[in-house]
């Protein structure tokens, strides 16, 4: 149970109504729907960022009865978009992820190495391209160890390569037992995952394996636009 979300009836005001949604342990979720649709109000009402009517549990337990710092040791949230005001060095951002477990320096290495941050550790954050902020908010995330991982949008400022290094790492932290909620655009990349969350309007439209949910008659409903399912254009690092 230590891994598990539940998000039971979470509404917002004019954002989101009645969303009910079980993740297990071992679980890569994408949440996929149109601009507006609430995935990142629901990303924000997960984490505890974005107060909802409703409740949020992780691990069987309340999300408000868990203290702050515990949820930093079982949860990382990475924003849509990497806003930075100071000159932090990529390191120092990245050591931000330890702060809940008292240390700065246990995982720091390895995170900015699984982004192929190592050779940026020393630069300033706010001297970096978008999609290399980007991977240090991932990086950041992935410090805190936490088997909780909520992103938004986190391929969107992404080339390929990079995108790719992504799915693969979120791959790697499900199949190890944590759970990965995320969203996303690109609708071709949610065939890897192991379930899909589909939102329309504020609503739960549908959830389930990719490959039944991800129908052309629910592609026209939610997205408007036709659809087939074809072999399509794949990716895999040398």
């Amino acid at each position: 149970m230590t891994n598990v979300l539940d998000i039971i009836n979470a509404s917002v005001p004019g954002r989101l109504t009645d969303v009910s949604l079980r993740l297990g342990s071992g679980t890569m979720a994408g949440l996929v729907g149109p601009n507006g649709s609430g995935k990142s109000t629901l990303l924000q009402v997960a984490s505890g960022l974005l107060p909802a009517s409703g409740e949020v549990r992780w691990g069987g337990q309340q999300l408000p009865h868990i203290p702050i710092l515990e949820r930093g040791r079982r949860t990382a949230w990475v924003p849509q978009e990497a806003r930075f005001e100071f000159g932090f060095t990529v390191r120092s951002v990245v050591a931000q992820g330890r702060y809940a477990h008292g240390d700065d320096n246990q995982g720091v290495d390895e995170a900015l190495a699984r982004l192929d941050l190592t050779a940026l550790a020393d630069r300033p954050v706010n001297h970096l391209s978008g999609g290399e902020r980007q991977r240090v908010l991932l990086a950041r995330a992935i410090a805190t160890g936490a088997p909780l991982q909520l992103w938004d949008e986190p391929l969107a400022a992404l080339d390929p390569r990079h995108a790719l290094e992504i799915l693969l790492l979120g791959n790697k932290h499900t199949r190890a037992g944590g759970t990965l909620l995320f969203s996303l655009h690109d609708l071709r990349m949610a065939y890897i995952l192991d379930i899909v969350v589909v939102l329309h309007k504020g609503r739960l439209r549908a959830a389930g394996v990719p490959s039944k949910v991800l129908t052309p008659d629910l592609l026209l409903e939610v997205f408007g636009v036709r659809s087939e399912i074809t072999p399509s254009l794949s990716f895999a690092l040398p």
